[in-house]
């Protein structure tokens, strides 16, 4: 694999996890959020797939919809695992502090470096795992003062974000001729489909406020983004690399929502922050040894 793939699939990927990044921000600006997650997961979920069948007709024309008849056991488990991502993001977000849930997303390279060792044979790479144990104990470090700042539902929603992600991730990897996009869009359906079904269960409304229907909609656009550009760099990089790069989330989650100048100041605490700058050094410590040793993959 030419330098030039490699390189450019690790800046992409790293875009990817900063668009990611600023779902705590927007989830913390709606009024009484954890009222209202299954609402909120319905809109979002429908811009999602909105918004990848709009980009595939564009791209495509009506022949985008064959991309659903080629979507293989591989999409489905890959959409509905990051259907099941998204839905547990949102369940922790909204009941706990967004950096307990970003430490737990920060589990996702080990998830998918087993799932995709166990499943796909996937080797991983001295660097690679050298990067991994690193971020680890900036992972120990956050995890310090998390006992009094949010709930257990909260940390193990933020736990099954993770695993989702990992196997939407490690679902890339399986077979790499799969629609990419399709699977996605299928994650937003997912989505959607789950949270009506509970919204029409509990007889609640569907529609909320206009701030935010509009702030969940943002949200997707986010997510889709950076799910886009994400997928499209998956066949270039290992399972492990790729969500190790994408702990650009974690790192930006913590940071949009405690910056005053966004009006959160949810300040994190000295543990939470040097974990970060662990995480941190881990990613670039990662970035600097792979473009100074290639790797086979």
């Amino acid at each position: 694999m030419s330098r030039d793939k490699t390189n450019s699939a690790v800046f992409v990927v790293l875009v990817a996890g900063l668009f990611w990044s600023f779902g705590p921000l927007v989830v913390r600006n709606i009024d009484n959020a954890e009222l209202i997650p299954w609402q909120y997961l319905f809109f979002r979920g429908s811009v999602i797939f909105l918004i990848l069948n709009i980009y595939l007709f564009l791209a495509e024309g009506q022949k985008f919809i064959n991309n659903y008849n080629r979507i293989g056991l591989s999409g489905l488990i890959g959409g509905v695992s990051l259907g099941i991502g998204n839905i547990t993001f949102i369940l922790s977000i909204t009941t706990t502090t967004a950096a307990v849930t970003m430490m737990m997303l920060a589990a996702m390279p080990f998830m998918a470096a087993i799932l995709a060792y166990v499943f796909l044979k996937e080797k991983i790479s001295t660097t690679t795992l050298i990067a991994i144990i690193i971020a680890a104990g900036g992972i120990i470090f956050m995890s310090f003062d998390s006992k009094g700042e949010g709930t257990l539902f909260g940390l193990i929603n933020g736990l099954l974000s993770s695993l989702g992600f990992a196997g939407f991730t490690v679902s890339l990897r399986w077979r790499k001729k799969t629609p990419k996009f399709t699977t996605v869009a299928i994650a937003g359906i997912f989505c959607a489909a789950v949270s009506l079904l509970v919204l029409l269960f509990n007889d609640s409304n569907i529609f909320v406020s206009l701030k935010s229907t509009s702030l969940s909609a943002l949200h997707g656009f986010l997510v889709c983004s950076g799910l886009i550009l994400y997928s499209t760099k998956s066949k270039y990089l290992p399972a492990a690399d790729l969500t190790l790069l994408s702990l650009t989330e974690v790192l930006g989650g913590i940071l949009w929502v405690w910056l005053p100048v966004f009006g959160i100041n949810e300040v994190p605490s000295t543990n939470t922050l040097i974990g970060g700058a662990i995480i941190t050094f881990a990613i670039i410590f990662y970035g600097f040894n792979t473009k100074r040793f290639m790797f086979k993959y």
